[in-house]
């Protein structure tokens, strides 16, 4: 009789994952070669070096094949790696920690496309927008709602125009 697949979720960080705690203990009941599962893992969370991502691995008990889905980094971990920050800022309103541009956001949501209900560019920024609001972040210069405020009336229309998904 064939057994269920089972299912391991870690956040680890891209291309440093390792056979220690969360992974290795988790898949030790499993059977599988933590050494291959560790060596993937690392191979597909690679473009996502120094930020953590959400990784699954489906373990099939029967023949121990594996297989390895790779979720994205959450926004705010995006949005400091383009700022260049190590954490958001404690105090928002008072302490600005980077700023982006409209091309950094638009990359972003890009990023995010799959994980966003959001389906027109215009509606990503504005929902990454109100992220950097909560961080500390400014866009362009100016504050997420002030930002937001001109994407609603309009002044951004030429660079967030179209589909957010392709």
């Amino acid at each position: 009789m064939s057994e269920k697949p089972i299912t391991v979720e870690a956040m680890v960080e891209g291309g440093k994952a390792s056979g220690g705690p969360p992974i290795g203990p988790a898949l030790g009941p499993t059977g599988v070669n933590i050494f291959q599962v560790v060596t993937k893992i690392n191979e597909v969370t690679q473009p996502f070096t120094g930020l953590k991502v959400p990784v699954r691995i489906i373990v099939n008990p029967n023949d121990k094949s594996f297989k390895i889905e790779v979720g994205t980094p959450p926004t705010s971990a995006l949005i400091l790696k383009e700022v260049g920050a190590p954490k958001g800022s404690g105090a928002p309103k008072a302490t600005i920690i980077g700023n982006l541009t409209i091309d950094q956001l638009k990359n972003i949501a890009k990023g995010k496309a799959s994980n966003l209900t959001a389906q027109t560019m215009k509606a990503a920024v504005m929902t990454i927008a109100g992220t950097c609001g909560q961080m500390g972040v400014t866009i362009e210069g100016k504050t997420a709602k002030e930002f937001q405020s001109d994407v609603r009336g309009g002044q951004w229309d030429a660079q967030l125009e179209g589909p957010l998904r392709k």
